[in-house]
């Protein structure tokens, strides 16, 4: 009992709801080409199903028996056709927790004599951006409306108020960055402005 007590002190807080998010771990590459730094995004096939033709970073949904970094690894050695031991993870980014249940695990980490290689099962083009540009510049910022719709079977009659029950609303961020041509939002300029503020914060490039 006192060994339960203890262990139930020091215990790691779970998060409720947490078995309603689909966790999903990315890659933010950075990439060093004649003493400049780039981070690495790729379009998305416009083949495939979900989110085709954004740019994103290369990542997926964690599988049964591995770890989040190396769920992030195994994705990223996919779909840019490179080696395992070409990567090398820096540590672990701000998770992101979307509001429709997603929760994303970003790793940062360095993608050593990348030759521009990706599988086009999953992937149109990459792209590199200067990292200098991404910190010189602020994503522009949109927010967006969360509004609560109950089923039409809740049960109003349980709670006070019944159906004038004045619901909670939320916002969300949606954010955008530009580099000529491309558009990085979303998910994935969310990450992006975390681990621009991380690199500075711990001096990693």
């Amino acid at each position: 009992m006192i060994l339960e007590k203890e262990q139930f002190s020091i215990r790691r807080p779970g998060m409720i709801g947490e078995e309603k998010f689909r966790q999903y771990a990315v890659l933010i590459p950075l990439i060093h080409i004649s003493g400049v730094t780039y981070l690495l995004f790729e379009k998305r096939s416009n083949e495939l199903k979900r989110q085709p033709g954004e740019v994103c970073f290369p990542g997926g949904k964690l599988e049964a028996g591995e770890t989040l970094q190396e769920c992030a690894v195994r994705e990223t050695v996919e779909e840019l056709n490179i080696s395992p031991q070409q990567i090398e993870v820096m540590g672990p980014g701000d998770i992101y927790l979307s509001p429709f249940n997603l929760m994303i695990h970003p790793f940062i980490g360095t993608i050593s004599d990348y030759q521009d290689t990706f599988s086009r099962d999953e992937v149109e083009e990459v792209i590199k951006i200067p990292l200098d540009l991404l910190r010189s510049q602020e994503p522009e910022r949109f927010v967006s409306k969360l509004i609560s719709e109950p089923p039409e079977d809740f049960p109003y009659e349980w709670i006070p108020g019944g159906v004038k029950y004045p619901w909670a609303k939320g916002t969300y961020d949606v954010l955008f960055y530009r580099y000529e041509d491309w558009i990085i939002w979303g998910m994935t300029a969310q990450i992006v402005k975390s681990a621009l503020k991380l690199m500075e914060e711990y001096h990693i490039i």
